[in-house]
């Protein structure tokens, strides 16, 4: 088989997700044969760059032969079991582990089996929480320019036009506050102040605060400092609303620190995780939460107190043993220092796009950087001329609007940095050249 008769194939039967469809009558669709590291490889032998691990997920590249290994070993023993009176033995490890390292507060694990699905329970746990001390608090207030998934629960806490615009009427009730401008601390502050006004009037009616920590990553990259993390986080526990990191996108390494709550030093009340904890294997997620929480949902059977969510997948035994082999990866070839080394490397080379004529700004949190180009017009479709540069040039690029982004795994070499990111460049330069015949 080779590229072309797969992708007609392809576009017979399957939507995609993310796309309009139509694209694809001029816009090629990638028939990927295999993958490795941090390279994919189409049915006509071409190799791409996985510059954005995928959608954020295969943190520690493709074919990692130690997560591979670890899910072999438990396909001889467990697939799955339903997770409703019973249990098995790579959950319980995972969960030990997931409350050893995460802050304090947390200990105890639910599991989902995506992002969008773990947010549904944190919200739902939180309401519910609410109700069975004989409250009624139906709002959450998140972030504008927020992003926290697409099932209608996460849609409503959002605040990306492009995602929610068209189910407004189905959407839950949600209040947006402003998020700091900046990275910077008097952003924070401003933010904070914000956000206390809201409380102030509305605590009553609030059951969470729900916020990605640190990045945006969906509302285009946008990053602020860990301040506001702090400052959120005391208002919240000031006025009895309960704080939900939704850490999805940032956890597992990806911001210089394990989870980027670390940052702040703050103990949520609800930590989110999807992603990267199974390195991009098997779709899984966790929401970790406090004593309190837990207790009080535990009494005597009551089907109003009970908290009866699940999935049908939830707790999947080879899930779980690829997230055991992540946390493996981690205690064993110290990520965190090599990602910080790297981030460096990847900074130096991101001042080079402020000589840029088209680049508005840069900015960088770990092993995520961003660049914002000067406006264009939506019509101009500059992400999708930058995404087909770089299939051309071997590199997967797929950015946000105007905003071009790096979250690549973290098994990147330097070498394969220096490809990313110049191909990146050329393209940005094309842009603005468009006369410019670039390689």
């Amino acid at each position: 088989m080779d590229n072309l008769s797969l992708m007609r194939e392809d576009l017979n039967y399957i939507w995609h997700p993310c796309t309009q469809m139509k694209d694809h009558e001029k816009l090629p669709l990638i028939p990927v044969k295999s993958a490795k590291g941090v390279y994919l490889e189409d049915f006509d032998g071409k190799k791409y760059i996985d510059a954005i691990s995928s959608w954020w997920v295969n943190i520690f590249g493709h074919q990692n032969q130690y997560i591979k290994s670890k899910i072999k070993e438990q396909l001889d023993k467990l697939e799955h079991v339903i997770f409703a009176g019973f249990t098995h033995e790579q959950i319980i490890k995972l969960s030990k582990r997931l409350v050893d390292i995460t802050p304090n507060k947390l200990t105890k694990c639910f599991y989902a089996d995506n992002g969008s699905s773990a947010i549904e329970v944190a919200i739902k746990m939180s309401f519910h929480y609410n109700k069975n001390r004989g409250l009624t608090k139906p709002y959450f207030v998140s972030l504008e320019n927020s992003y926290h998934g697409e099932t209608i629960g996460a849609l409503s806490l959002g605040d990306l036009g492009i995602y929610k615009a068209s189910y407004e009427e189905l959407l839950l009730k949600s209040i947006k506050t402003e998020v700091p401008k900046d990275q910077s601390e008097d952003e924070a502050v401003k933010a904070a102040k914000k956000l206390e006004e809201i409380f102030e009037k509305r605590a009553d009616e609030i059951s969470a605060f729900v916020i990605e920590p640190l990045v945006q990553c969906a509302g285009g990259m946008h990053m602020y400092h860990p301040l506001f993390l702090k400052l959120a986080s005391e208002l919240c526990k000031k006025y009895d609303i309960h704080f939900i990191a939704d850490e999805i996108a940032v956890g597992f390494g990806r911001t210089g620190y394990m989870f980027a709550c670390e940052s702040a030093k703050i103990e949520p009340d609800f930590m989110v995780l999807s992603k990267g904890i199974t390195g991009g294997y098997l779709p899984l997620s966790v929401v970790l939460l406090t004593q309190e929480i837990y207790d009080a949902f535990y009494c005597d059977y009551n089907l109003h107190k009970s908290f009866l969510h699940s999935h049908s997948y939830t707790g999947n035994a080879l899930a779980c043993a690829a997230a055991n082999a992540v946390l493996d990866i981690f205690e064993n070839e110290d990520i965190l220092n090599k990602n910080r080394e790297k981030s460096s490397y990847i900074s130096d080379k991101l001042d080079l796009f402020l000589k840029l004529e088209n680049v508005k700004s840069i900015r960088q949190t770990g092993m995520i950087a961003a660049i914002t180009l000067k406006d264009y017009d939506a019509k101009e479709r500059v992400g999708l001329k930058i995404y087909e540069y770089g299939l051309k040039n071997g590199v997967l690029l797929r950015p946000l609007g105007n905003t071009v982004y790096f979250m690549p795994p973290f098994v990147i070499k330097y070498s394969e940095i220096d490809k990313m990111m110049d191909v990146a460049y050329k393209a940005i330069k094309k842009l603005y050249y468009k006369n410019d015949k670039i390689g």
